[in-house]
């Protein structure tokens, strides 16, 4: 079965909220962005998955990628919860309740969940780049898990970034990061430089849980 929990109740910075989860970003995607999709084996086992689902899900991505997360907030808590499907891909008869639990890691941070909000800030050569992002939706499947978020407010860039950890048939363990982000125009699009900072923060992110340079 498979559920998916949306947030809607707040406003971001771009209309397509949840692409990231659209097998054809990559081909089609929202006018004006730029996809990218980029994929990690961390390991094997379902220790290897638990201890990466843990670090995941308490911002353990960004804090590997340089971040600082602050300004945490859980929201309104009013969120869509989404349809579970059989594995033929038909909606249940009858829908279960969503997970109302709340979850932590071993030292005591909450999972994150739809509808957080959080400021990510990151030191630069000049400057602190703050951040500010809302979970839009949660993944949270046995052998699947994981969240994506927006952009909130005003930077060099727009849009969507899931982070997805899965626990796959051949019991190998993989991280997949999509985006798909526009920048805010002049200089920085016009020689690329937005585009490289990009890609140097993807390549931080998929080894921040990785056994070599994470958890």
């Amino acid at each position: 079965m498979t559920r998916r929990s949306t947030f809607t109740d707040q406003s971001v910075t771009y209309g397509a909220i949840g692409a990231t989860l659209d097998p054809d970003l990559l081909r089609y995607p929202p006018a004006g962005f730029r996809p990218a999709e980029d994929a990690v084996r961390l390991g094997s086992g379902q220790e290897r998955f638990d201890r990466a689902a843990e670090s995941l899900m308490t911002w353990g991505i960004q804090q590997g990628a340089g971040f600082t997360v602050t300004d945490v907030s859980a929201g309104t808590g009013a969120q869509y919860p989404g349809i579970v499907y059989d594995a033929d891909g038909t909606p249940l008869a009858e829908q279960p309740g969503p997970r109302t639990e709340d979850r932590f890691g071993a030292d005591g941070t909450p999972y994150i969940a739809a509808g957080v909000t959080a400021t990510l800030r990151r030191k630069g050569r000049f400057r602190t780049r703050s951040i500010p992002v809302l979970v839009v939706y949660v993944i949270d499947e046995p052998h699947r898990i994981g969240f994506a978020y927006g952009t909130t407010g005003e930077g060099p860039e727009s849009g969507e970034e899931s982070f997805i950890l899965e626990h796959r048939d051949d019991d190998t363990v993989w991280l997949t990061i999509r985006s798909m982000y526009r920048g805010s125009g002049g200089l920085r699009d016009l020689f690329s430089g937005g585009r490289r900072a990009r890609r140097e923060l993807t390549r931080l992110e998929l080894r921040a849980l990785h056994p070599a340079g994470g958890v």
